[in-house]
């Protein structure tokens, strides 16, 4: 069988498996493992080996120690009713915006993305604090899952980000251009996702909560009273990792530490509480480090197939113009998405890609950032859409669902590959400017 053969039956049997129940964690391992015998020259001790350094790599990361810390911060916050008090002091100032404490979830994932750097930790942390307020203020579900799913990604995309520093490794480029890069399609992003919220609140009014009583300013800012503590908080762990003083896990750790002392400060914090947040946060944990594992097997399966570098010299064959390449190149990336995780993605296939690009006359920093951007897509691109793993064990519901949830949202990630690749100067501009003035 040729690698295309391959491919198309590997990605037959895991849609096969997840129809059938089979846990996804299971399935992605189950299905590299297939892979891994029966369409690889590896012996069974050297299979064996891929395999357990696969599962082994997948959870013995520094960096992925923060994960775990972050969703017990957004425990911690849900447990002990201070995400409650925060929705309260935010709902008077959104009171007449289209939408109203829906565009928390925006706001939310895009001031933590820029703290986690990682697309589940802020997909899973923001979900347990938002999605349960909202839903109890009586905020239409689906577009809350679709809007968590797909803004969840940006924690990949506002500076720092472990899928940047690895495309900047690969592609031999500046890591502090391609995070400054970040900043503008981050920011652009997050007015799509806000003014599709807003466009559809102001279509379907009988779905949105009414607003609440008028108020004068004083007696806003006297409700915003609570925003306070926790504002501070993510104010100081934003302050402290772009100072430097802080790595992204030991940001996590403050994190940890500053929410447990504004729950105790407010005596809202308990030993019931706190053992509940403390186990809620070690499930979700353990769930997304299991798909982790699995996820990796399969990485591990497809990189010994050639799969990615064989469609990258596919599209290499083609001779296409520049805007045709970028084209075949997100729909590549779109297809791979559905099985391989982003920076898998990016390290399977960089070696034959970039130099295609540089023929092509694209920036690298561009590049990079759109490849960022891709990554997002495949985020949310079932069958192996990370963060619909996340929402599904989190809320019991199928990730197909969530999917189809998403798909707006999803339509807001492609309008933001468009504008960029008609207008480059804005992921250039600013890491020009910046490296421009430091001189």
């Amino acid at each position: 069988m040729n690698v295309v053969e391959v491919g198309g039956l590997l990605l037959f049997v895991m849609l096969l498996l997840l129809t059938g129940g089979v846990w996804i964690a299971l399935t992605l391992a189950m299905v590299g493992w297939i892979g891994m015998v029966w369409f690889t020259q590896k012996g069974a001790d050297a299979q064996a080996e891929y395999i357990f350094s696969a599962l082994w790599g997948s959870s013995a990361s520094w960096e992925l120690a923060a994960l775990p810390l972050f969703i017990w911060m957004g425990e911690i916050l849900f447990r002990t009713k201070l995400s409650e008090e925060m929705f309260e002091g935010l709902a008077p100032w959104l009171n007449n915006v289209p939408g109203r404490l829906m565009h928390t979830t925006i706001l939310g994932c895009g001031i933590f993305g820029s703290v986690s750097g990682s697309s589940a930790a802020t997909c899973a942390t923001i979900a347990k604090v938002a999605l349960p307020e909202l839903v109890k203020r009586g905020y239409n579900e689906n577009m809350v899952l679709g809007s968590l799913a797909t803004a969840g990604t940006l924690g990949i995309l506002i500076p720092p980000s472990i899928t940047m520093v690895v495309y900047a490794v690969a592609a031999d480029a500046s890591i502090i251009r391609i995070f400054l890069a970040g900043f503008i399609p981050g920011f652009l992003l997050m007015i799509l996702f806000s003014g599709y919220i807003a466009w559809w609140s102001i279509r379907n009014p009988e779905q949105v909560p009414p607003a609440g009583p008028w108020m004068s300013f004083k007696d806003k800012l006297k409700k915003s009273g609570n925003l306070i503590p926790c504002t501070v908080l993510i104010i100081f762990i934003v302050w402290v990792l772009i100072a430097g003083w802080a790595t992204a896990t030991e940001c996590a750790a403050y994190g940890v530490l500053g929410s447990l002392a504004i729950a105790a400060w407010s005596r809202s914090l308990t030993w019931e509480n706190f053992f509940a947040s403390l186990m809620g946060s070690t499930r979700v944990s353990c769930m997304i480090m299991f798909i982790l594992a699995g996820a990796s097997v399969l990485t591990q399966t497809m990189a010994l197939t050639g799969i990615p570098a064989h469609l990258a010299e596919w599209v290499s064959t083609l001779h296409l113009s520049p805007y045709a390449l970028i084209g075949v190149l997100s729909l590549v990336y779109i297809v791979l998405g559905t099985a391989l995780d982003g920076i898998s993605m990016i390290v399977l296939t960089s070696s034959v890609v970039l130099p295609m690009i540089a023929k092509a006359g694209f920036d690298k920093i561009w590049f990079g950032i759109f490849i960022v951007l891709l990554v997002e897509i495949a985020e949310v691109t079932p069958p192996v859409g990370f963060n619909l793993f996340v929402l599904q064990n989190m809320t019991g519901k199928d990730s197909n669902y969530i999917a189809k949830a998403s798909l707006p949202f999803f339509a807001c990630l492609v309008v933001a590959i468009g504008i960029i690749t008609v207008f480059p100067i804005l992921v250039t501009w600013f890491p020009d400017y910046v490296m421009g003035a430091a001189k």
